[in-house]
């Protein structure tokens, strides 16, 4: 069952995002300590996309993702998913919205499922808690596990799965209510390359046949080559993002990746540290609009406009 909240339009004139941050702040407190784990994020995330986020350690992509999933509260800004207002949402309505609007996939796999129910009986378990009737939660388990290739596997406990089939059965566990979105925190993490693989394909296809917008949280640096995009996170702060598309020439079709650094609603851009650190640009640069460009320059250098050249 899933809420039929009217999506927010977007102020571009595109077509409306399902996810929409602008200039999200999350400050963890503690008694005599402020972490500042957003700083002014812009995220925006297209219905039915297949996509990761990549970033260092305490970067903050994994806050981004609980505040998505309705498991933690953004201290400032907008954030939407699916036109529903995560700031202003009550507990009763974030209940709501983590057992129908979203499925959510932990890197370890002990916190997906059950332990002492088969494989069946932890996908059907949510459909269970929603009141589904004992034959549908059955034939959806039975649909969703045959979507992730372990239908022969249904009476198993997870102990009796490898790594990679018990997270598969996660994918099944959280799709079970039919969320529109899935998010996935490492959930090739604990898994080797090739278990990996299954993972992705799995949740490529899914994306593919059902329509669920899908974001993905990895370190691993192959990812650019499963989804359709990726979004970097630095400082808090989405600082570039990658494109996948098809290329053809000369009757051969290739792969391309196009990179971007991004500009966010303050119009702060992003540059790369190691573009700063080769031009030796510190706390100032120089800014000059040229003819379909823009130029950062060391504070140190003039740029010559042209009437003035000899």
């Amino acid at each position: 069952m899933t809420s039929s909240a009217p999506a927010i339009p977007d102020r571009d004139g595109a077509d409306a995002p399902y996810i929409l941050c602008e200039d999200l702040f999350k400050i963890h407190k503690s008694d005599e300590l402020e972490v500042v784990a957003l700083r002014g994020l812009d995220l925006k995330v297209r219905p039915g996309e297949l996509m990761a986020i990549v970033g260092a350690s305490g970067s903050g992509k994994s806050t981004l993702l609980n505040i998505l999933a309705g498991l933690d509260q953004p201290s400032a800004g907008r954030a939407f998913v699916g036109g529903r207002d995560l700031l202003t949402m009550t507990e009763g309505e974030l209940v709501r919205y983590r057992r129908s609007a979203v499925g959510f996939i932990w890197q370890q796999t002990g916190r997906n499922l059950i332990p002492y129910l088969s494989a069946a009986r932890n996908v059907e378990l949510p459909l269970m808690l929603e009141g589904v009737e004992a034959a549908a939660a059955r034939d959806r388990a039975r649909e969703l596990l045959d979507a992730v290739g372990l239908s022969h596997r249904r009476d198993h406990l997870p102990e009796q799965l490898s790594g990679g089939e018990q997270q598969r059965v996660s994918i099944a566990v959280a799709l079970a209510n039919r969320p529109p979105l899935l998010l996935a925190d490492e959930p090739t993490g604990e898994l080797d390359a090739i278990a990996a693989d299954g993972i992705y394909e799995a949740l490529g296809e899914l994306n593919a046949q059902q329509g669920v917008t899908v974001v993905i949280v990895t370190h691993d640096p192959e990812i650019a080559s499963r989804v359709d995009r990726v979004v970097a996170i630095r400082d808090g702060r989405t600082s570039m993002e990658i494109f996948r598309r098809a290329e053809r020439s000369g009757g051969v079709t290739r792969v391309v990746h196009d990179e971007y650094v991004l500009v966010d609603s303050a119009g702060r851009l992003q540059v790369p540290r190691e573009f700063l650190d080769r031009l030796s640009i510190g706390e100032r640069a120089r800014l000059f609009l040229g003819e379909g460009r823009l130029e950062v320059l060391p504070d140190s250098v003039r740029r010559v406009p042209p009437e003035e050249r000899p």
